[in-house]
Order: structure tokens, then sequence, then C-alpha cells
């Protein structure tokens, strides 16, 4: 498999991808499920920040430290990739958010834009794609070929499941851009979804 992939092996999101896969658990504790997962993920995924070195007072006098100097905006793919923003933005409060919306189209699975809140011009260092599910890899390609355009020079894709058919192509289409998930599964089924996966992230997040 492609070195871009990063699949977390951290015991605590092994502990929530489990309870997050089971069928019994409902709609509000997969919600909580998936932004804890993003908030893991999230650190895993921005352990490579740019620091400058900074000096600040502390009740016992003078401490030099490091602060992190770059802007980061997160992507979430509408619709499923809401339910990681929380996380991210519990992670990052000063993050900037917007929105590129993407469906599939369910007899070519290829991704369909519908909506774009971009700026004008980019204003960040790094690009936070958030996707739950990986499969195809559509959405992903797309989402980043609308970024590239935009001018991002770097981006990252997290989402929390990716098949290895999704990591290829994304790899294959944007060898720079590095994925974290918490798990490779084993496959896409004849329709699309992951497999063992975790049925439709969008519909269990939202009890549609």
């Amino acid at each position: 498999m492609t070195a871009n992939l990063h699949v977390s092996s951290h015991p605590l999101v092994k502990h929530k991808l489990t309870l997050l896969r089971d069928t019994a658990t409902d709609h509000r504790k997969f919600r909580e499920l998936v932004r804890e997962l993003a908030l893991l993920l999230g650190y895993e995924a921005t352990q490579d920040l740019n620091l400058e070195p900074a000096v600040v007072n502390t009740p016992m006098g003078e401490a030099t430290g490091s602060l992190t100097t770059e802007i980061i905006g997160v992507v979430p793919i509408l619709r499923a990739g809401l339910g990681l923003v929380d996380g991210i933005q519990e992670l990052l409060p000063a993050v900037q958010v917007w929105h590129i919306g993407l469906y599939r189209d369910e007899e070519t699975l290829r991704p369909v834009e519908y909506y774009n809140k971009l700026p004008d011009a980019p204003t960040v260092q790094l690009c936070l794609v958030l996707d739950p599910m990986l499969a195809t890899g559509g959405s992903g390609i797309a989402t980043i070929n609308i970024l590239k355009r935009w001018g991002a020079k770097r981006i990252k894709f997290l989402g929390i499941l990716a098949a290895p058919e999704g990591v290829q192509a994304l790899s294959d289409a944007h060898p720079d851009v590095p994925i974290h998930v918490a798990e490779l599964d084993e496959r896409l089924n004849e329709i699309g979804f992951i497999v063992p996966g975790l049925g439709d992230a969008g519909d269990r997040m939202f009890g549609t």
C-alpha cells in the first residue's frame, strides 16, 4: 500500500472505532464517537506543523517554548464530513472552516459538485479535507482538485475508514497528499461501500 497512508495505531482510536462500527450504537453515540475520533486523528495529522520559538511569562519567571504559526483550514465534504468538524475545532479552535458539497451518483459512483464556499484566494498554509469514508476516492480526489485549482499548496486527507481501492485512487491522483485514517478495511463491495465498514456514515450520524 502507498507510503502516503497513515493508519492510526492508538489504542483509543481502535477502541472507539470498534464501538462506532457496532449496529447497536445509536445516532447520538455515533456522533460523539466521530467527534472523538476526529480529535485523535487530527492530533496525529498535525504532528508536523511548523513551530517558532516563543518566550512567555509563567508565575515563576520566563519560559522558552514554541508556538505554531500555521493557519489551518478544514474542508468538510458535505454532508458526512460535517461530523468531523467539531472534533477538529476542539483541537484547533482557530481553524477556518469552508464547505464543499459533493454527492455520489449511485449509478456511476462518481462525485457531483453542488456547493463550493471557498474564499477568492487561499488564506491558510494547510488544508485538512474531512470525510469519514474513503471508499472509491472520487469525492476526495474531486475536492483536492478544487483546492489545488484554488491555489492550496499543502493538503491532507483525514477520515475514519478507507478501502484499498480509494487509497490507491487518491494516491495515484495526488501523490503529495498524506492520508490519515483510523483503519484500512478489506475492500469495496459491488455497490461501492466499504467492507466491513460501518454502513452509511451520514445516515448513521444524522439519523436518516
